[in-house]
């Protein structure tokens, strides 16, 4: 029997700052947003102007939607 202990622990101590950093996305995968994250005050305006417009919102809302449309590309998001 071996009397050498095998550690499984990293060289680096633990700390508040390094815990999750083997959990986080490196390279491209890091780079990438969410959609959720990117446009949110073309998102606001438009969903404002969709709520709140008299008659027809598509019609009425088309430059806030066609903003927030062009700025989601700017990121790669595809919308319908």
């Amino acid at each position: 029997m071996s009397s050498q202990a095998v550690s499984s622990s990293p060289t680096t101590p633990a700390t508040a700052g390094n815990m999750g950093t083997d959990l986080k996305p490196t390279g491209d995968a890091s780079a990438k947003v969410k959609p959720c994250c990117v446009c949110k005050d073309e998102k606001a305006a438009r969903d404002e102007c969709m709520l709140f417009s008299d008659g027809d919102a598509r019609e009425s809302c088309r430059s806030t939607i066609d903003r927030y449309r062009s700025c989601m590309a700017g990121y790669g998001f595809k919308m319908p």
